[in-house]
């Protein structure tokens, strides 16, 4: 038994380092493939939901939307590594990588740091701990092991989309 959970930790840090892979390749790198197609600017918001969040004098909520799911699996993820830890604690670690990512995008001059992102990030860092707390009411000693079938998942999406993306099917521009 003992020896299963291991496997579904070994498991479960690797879709998570998968996932923090591919989290940053989206927010620090913005989804480029060549250091040379990075935005050259630097800018830094620290007024809430103003600046990049709004477009045309409203708020724009699909930018606020997109950084909310980012960072679900962070929290679902954390919660599995880590189930012991205060949610304080949880929520801690995840502003902290929100943070730091903020921090680097601001020291390469490479895109904007904004206050709004923080708070979207941590909301999703949030609902990530609350999903991992009732699938553990739903599931009981399963849950651990539904959730990486979830994340597996996603990964394998996240590694579609990723493959789509270096054929040139697809291009975003965010």
């Amino acid at each position: 038994m003992k020896k299963l959970k291991n496997n579904r930790n070994k498991i479960t840090v690797g879709l998570f380092a998968i996932y923090l892979f591919a989290l940053t390749w989206i927010i620090v790198f913005k989804m480029q493939f060549s250091l040379q197609e990075l935005p050259d600017f630097r800018k830094i918001n620290l007024i809430p939901f103003a600046g990049s969040a709004k477009v045309n004098n409203q708020i724009y909520f699909n930018e606020i939307i997109y950084n909310v799911l980012a960072f679900i699996p962070f929290g679902i993820y954390i919660s599995m590594l880590k189930p012991n830890w205060s949610f304080l604690k949880k929520i801690a670690v995840i502003a902290g990588v929100s943070l730091l990512f903020e921090v680097l995008q601001f020291i390469f001059a490479i895109g904007a740091s904004d206050i709004t992102d923080l708070i979207g990030n941590a909301l999703g860092g949030i609902i990530g701990v609350g999903v991992y707390i009732v699938f553990c009411k739903l599931f009981s000693t399963k849950a651990n092991k539904i959730l990486n079938i979830l994340t597996s998942l996603g990964v394998i999406f996240l590694v579609a989309l990723v493959l789509v993306l270096i054929s040139g099917v697809i291009r975003f521009k965010f």
